[in-house]
């Protein structure tokens, strides 16, 4: 059995305002996290460019 607490009118307002405060937060901090990960996979991909080079997978070459 699951139970909650009686908030009442005034404690639905309150939760209801917290919500609203907590999803800006969260939706801020989102946009935030997606525009340092794009730039870490941009400055990611143009290391791997420049710097390295891809070498065969020696576990998948067939020597028959």
């Amino acid at each position: 059995m699951e139970y909650r607490l009686k908030t009442g009118k005034t404690g639905e307002k309150v939760v209801s305002g917290y919500k609203k405060i907590e999803d800006g937060v969260v939706g801020t901090y989102k946009k935030i996290e997606d525009g340092v990960v794009g730039t870490y996979k941009k400055i990611e991909t143009a290391f791997v460019d420049r710097f390295l080079e891809e070498v065969p997978d020696e576990d998948n070459t067939d020597e028959n």
